[in-house]
Parts: structure tokens; C-alpha cells; sequence
């Protein structure tokens, strides 16, 4: 039986529960680009404070989510993270529609989000979901590829 499956917004105390979960997502990166990608790096308790985590449950299991700020006129996509278990499931297309209807609720024209260049099923996934590249900039030694979604 499928357990069900709940969102919620995080609140402080989300703080290590969101390090371990996005430790564990982006450690197949790790040997990809030669380092821990930045959301490894995060103090998650400083980035509560200042970001929106929306947290996708399976059961009692918290097994994805997804970090968003607003900026100017769009909803800055900061991290979308599916715990390994979890993968293959849809729940990281599912944030990134909650992330495009907070978009929407709030006025602004779209989501933007970046990722590594290398991170070829990411931009895969992407691009697949109607967001374009803007703009690609050297980053932490890699290429960070800027890509928008602009609402229809």
C-alpha cells in the first residue's frame, strides 16, 4: 500500500532534517564535478530565515522539497532536492509545479533556477518542463546554467 503524501511549509525546526536530506540528494554530484555542490555547503538554519522550504512527506518520511525566495518578478528556485529513496517518483516535477503555482498566487511572471552545467539530467528535466536558458556564468569553477520559466 502507498503511503500517503503530504507538503507543508518548514519551519525552524525542519533545520537538520533539510541538511541530511539534501546531503544525501546531491551526493551522487559530488564525484561529477570534484566537489560538494553548494547546497551541501548550506547553513540550513540561516537559510530558514530567509527562504520558503516547502516539504514533500511520504508517511512520517520527509522525502523532498524545495527551497524558493522571491525576487523582482520572478520566484528564485534555490534548491530542489528528492531523497535517493524517493526517486523516480514524480515528487521533484510535483515542487517544482508548487513552486510555479506559488509563482503565480504571488503575480510574479515566472521561475527562474540555476544548476551545473554537468548536471545533465537536471537540465534534461528542465527543459523538459518549459524553462529555457537564460544565461550560463563561470561559478565555484564550474558553469552555472540560468534558466527561466515564464508563466503563460
Amino acid at each position: 500500500m502507498d503511503e500517503a503524501v503530504s507538503l507543508r511549509v518548514a519551519d525552524k525546526a525542519d533545520a537538520d532534517a533539510i541538511g541530511a536530506l539534501t546531503r544525501e540528494a546531491y551526493a551522487k554530484w559530488v564525484e561529477v564535478i570534484g566537489r560538494e555542490p553548494l547546497p551541501m555547503t548550506v547553513d540550513y538554519s540561516d537559510a530558514l530565515r530567509k527562504h520558503r522550504f516547502d516539504l514533500l512527506h511520504v508517511g512520517r518520511h520527509l522525502a523532498a522539497l524545495i527551497e524558493t525566495v522571491p525576487e523582482r518578478d520572478h520566484l528564485l528556485i534555490v534548491n530542489v532536492a528528492v531523497r535517493p529513496a524517493f526517486r523516480g517518483r514524480g515528487f521533484g516535477v510535483k515542487l517544482l509545479k508548487t513552486a510555479d503555482e506559488l509563482a503565480a498566487s504571488s503575480g510574479l511572471m515566472g521561475t527562474r533556477l540555476y544548476t551545473n552545467k554537468l548536471f545533465t539530467e537536471n537540465l534534461r528535466l528542465y527543459s523538459s518542463l518549459g524553462y529555457q536558458v537564460e544565461r550560463e556564468e563561470e561559478l565555484n569553477g564550474g558553469i552555472a546554467v540560468h534558466m527561466l520559466k515564464v508563466r503563460a
